[in-house]
């Protein structure tokens, strides 16, 4: 118990210390630390703490076990549909934007806003850390929440 409690302490705290680093759409695993996207953010935080997990939103929502709102702890991943969401049989209202849970009602995330879609997609923004509730109102609805570290 006590393994795993340090592991989401450290996972925390280093998600935490993004804080501010710039949002890419689409940035790729070579990117990061310096540039995140919502999937690339979560995968690169748990990989610090020895956990792998997909690169896309959809399949990280595949990962884990299936835990209610209600009974969130930190390290829990919030899925949320997003601006647009990725589709597939066992999530068919779509999975598009992913949050780390951090405790005290605060999530983690790399937030963007979409400026330009045309002739490519251009968007700007963060890794910020937000009332959790703020995130899911902004970009939900919710999906699914997902308890990766067990």
């Amino acid at each position: 118990m006590a393994e795993k409690e340090n592991k989401i302490s450290r996972l925390v705290k280093i998600a935490k210390s993004l804080v501010g680093k710039p949002y890419k759409y689409g940035a790729n695993t070579d990117e990061a630390p310096d540039f995140f996207d919502c999937s690339l953010f979560t995968q690169y935080v748990f990989k610090q703490v020895d956990v792998d997990i997909p690169r896309s939103t959809i399949l990280q929502a595949d990962e884990g076990a299936e835990v209610d709102l209600e009974n969130i702890q930190p390290g829990d991943l919030i899925f949320l549909h997003g601006e647009r969401g990725f589709y597939n049989k066992k999530f068919p209202a779509g999975v598009g934007h992913v949050v780390l849970y951090a405790g005290d009602g605060k999530a983690i995330h790399a937030a963007s806003e979409r400026i330009q879609e045309n002739p490519e997609v251009a968007e700007r923004g963060e890794v910020e850390e937000k009332d959790l509730n703020y995130v899911i109102k902004k970009y939900g609805p919710l999906i699914v929440v997902k308890r990766i570290i067990k």
